[in-house]
């Protein structure tokens, strides 16, 4: 491959000054744009398309997360490695499902920056050991709420995530209202969660809803 052509995503213009003037250095990579939004991103990747796109997750408009997703189909050439200050796990999952290659934390140094970018130009991932783990972490345990949670208790969830009353879950499943009271009580328990806001939001959390 000749030079690796990138562009950097990022709404804090420092920041992007910064990493464009620390890759600039390495005559391999061949910085061909920067964008401060989804929108001017892809514009950038109509005109030009990257090997590799460094985006960041917090972006106006549209996430970051989200336009790795629509990338994904549009633009499939581009490989997009996660640049963020988030280290959760829920968002290294989400990266992953919606197309990213990589994912660094923005206190990377530089050889790890590199690095990725490198691995990720020929089409392979790149998560580094603390990155692998949230990841693993993170996948294991909506698999274990998935085990808890049985069919009709997922049912149950789906509904009262949409805002319906306990009445109307029971009439469209046709048991009582009771038991539909008993269903959500378990799932709390279950999750460990005090009350229908915090079921809704640790489901949301676990990607169950």
């Amino acid at each position: 491959m000749s030079k690796i052509k990138i562009i950097v995503a990022d709404d804090h213009q420092l920041f992007r000054e910064g990493i464009i003037a620390l890759l600039s250095k390495n005559e391999s990579l061949d910085i061909i744009g920067e964008a401060a939004s989804a929108s001017e991103l892809f514009e950038l990747m109509d005109k030009s398309a990257p090997h590799v796109v460094l985006m960041d997750i917090s972006m106006p408009e549209t996430n970051g997360l989200d336009a790795i997703k629509t990338a994904r189909d549009k633009y499939p050439e581009s490989k997009f490695i996660v640049l963020t200050m988030h280290a959760e796990g829920q968002y290294v999952v989400k990266a992953v499902r919606n197309g990213a290659f990589g994912y660094l934390i923005k206190n990377a140094d530089e050889n790890e920056l590199i690095a990725a970018i490198e691995a990720v130009a020929l089409g392979k991932k790149y998560f580094n050991s603390e990155i692998s783990e949230l990841m693993i972490g993170n996948m294991a345990l909506e698999g274990e709420s998935h085990k808890k949670l049985s069919d009709r208790e997922m049912e149950v969830l789906e509904l009262v995530s949409e805002g319906r009353t306990t009445k109307e879950i029971a009439d469209q499943l046709f048991v009582s209202a009771r038991t539909v009271d008993t269903h959500r009580v378990n799932m709390m328990k279950k999750l460990s969660v005090q009350n229908t806001a915090e079921l809704i939001k640790k489901a949301a959390h676990l990607k169950l809803i």
